[in-house]
């Protein structure tokens, strides 16, 4: 069992940045590729950004290539989203999520965080 916790979250200018924290409970962390989603009300969880188990692969959506960054912290147990030069049409919750050893970009995901909102005026 994997429990996840986003923080980080909060409102921005547009223009601005946020990091996004995912602390992952449990000793086996590194045995799960992990993945930011958002989804905002009424509409279908969009693919962000994935990064591999030991961090050396990542891949990212299209709408946000440039300017995010997964990363990730084995020894701490947590996955971050460095998000530069958000835009209005970035606000919404944002999911982190954990997969046993493969990445994916579909939703296919073991465990799943409670979201964080984050919203960016303009």
């Amino acid at each position: 069992q994997v429990q996840l916790v986003e923080s980080g979250g909060g409102l921005v200018q547009a223009g601005g940045s946020l990091r996004l924290s995912c602390a992952a409970s449990g000793r086996t962390f590194s045995s799960y590729a992990m993945a930011w989603f958002r989804q905002a009300p009424g509409k279908e969880r969009e693919f962000v950004a994935t990064i591999s188990r030991g961090g050396s692969t990542t891949y990212y959506a299209d709408s946000v290539k440039g300017r995010f960054t997964i990363s990730r912290d084995n020894a701490k147990n947590t996955v971050y989203l460095q998000m530069n030069s958000l835009k209005p049409e970035d606000t919404t919750v944002y999911y982190c999520a954990a997969r046993y050893l493969v990445a994916a970009t579909g939703d296919d995901y073991n465990y799943w965080g409670q979201g964080t909102q984050v919203t960016v005026s303009s």
